[in-house]
């Protein structure tokens, strides 16, 4: 563990905690992994301007892996980015429009159109992507699609996932939370994000260490030798990580932090 050069975790249901908060002792220990030359990576399918807002205090020090691996952005400089191509988004649009009591969300890089949907499930799906403009046509979408996110008030593997995962493997369908099922390119998941990351930043899966709770988590458990799974994760995650700890509620990833700290010496 006194090797690790680059932390990476997940926001809602890891660093997150259930009132979808950072806690302050993530902000105490996040001095720390700096005075030890580590470098911290946010990598969460929420879009950047919404991940920023929750680490607002650090934002210039650290590396933001938005909407799945969509985005990869430092210090506001864009280094990777990914967007579905323009000849199946009519289609996608077309498909998902239709699915019963879903809402989708139409994801680009500056903010979120969602197809109409009550007040009630806007109150809730704004606060994710907190920038958003309500649509009720293909045509009014005017940006550069990066991920489409379809929300479910009960279950998204359930009442989702049935009607879309025949996309695959031409496209990227993962459940990446209770509610949630998102679309994007194959090439845009956390998995390919950080790899590009550890080969810009000459880092080894050896000296990786991830954390995460959902299924598009998966991809980054490839990519580190001390991967860790929440007690709240899904099965699939916890399968597929060589470690686990505490819950996002019980500072699951603090605990780990600050024991990856104590065993490292300043620079």
């Amino acid at each position: 563990m006194e090797h690790i050069k680059m932390v990476i975790t997940d926001m809602d249901g890891t660093l997150l905690n259930s009132k979808h908060e950072v806690s302050s002792r993530f902000f105490q220990v996040f001095k720390s992994l700096q005075q030890r030359n580590i470098q911290f990576v946010a990598a969460s399918g929420r879009p950047y301007y919404s991940i920023i807002e929750k680490l607002k205090p650090i934002k210039d020090d650290i590396i933001i892996v938005a909407e799945n691996g969509g985005l990869v952005i430092q210090n506001g400089n864009t280094l990777l980015a990914y967007a579905l191509e323009a000849n199946r988004l009519l289609e996608l649009y077309t498909l998902v429009s239709k699915i019963e009591n879903t809402y989708p969300i139409f994801c680009t890089k500056h903010k979120a159109y969602i197809l109409n949907a009550p007040q009630k499930i806007i109150d809730t799906i704004s606060e994710y992507y907190s920038t958003y403009t309500i649509v009720d046509s293909f045509e009014a979408i005017d940006a550069n699609v990066i991920k489409i996110a379809l929300y479910h008030s009960t279950n998204s593997e359930r009442h989702i996932l049935p009607y879309v995962s025949h996309l695959r493997p031409n496209l990227n369908v993962v459940v990446s939370g209770k509610h949630w099922v998102d679309i994007s390119e194959p090439i845009t998941n956390k998995g390919n994000a950080i790899t590009f990351l550890q080969n810009h930043l000459h880092i080894k899966a050896s000296e990786t260490m991830v954390f995460g709770d959902y299924n598009n988590d998966l991809d980054m458990m490839k990519h580190a030798k001390f991967s860790y799974a929440m007690k709240n994760a899904h099965p699939n995650v916890k399968a597929a990580a060589n470690f686990e700890t505490k819950t996002n509620d019980n500072f699951g990833v603090e605990i780990i932090l600050e024991n990856l700290v104590s065993k490292c010496g300043k620079n």
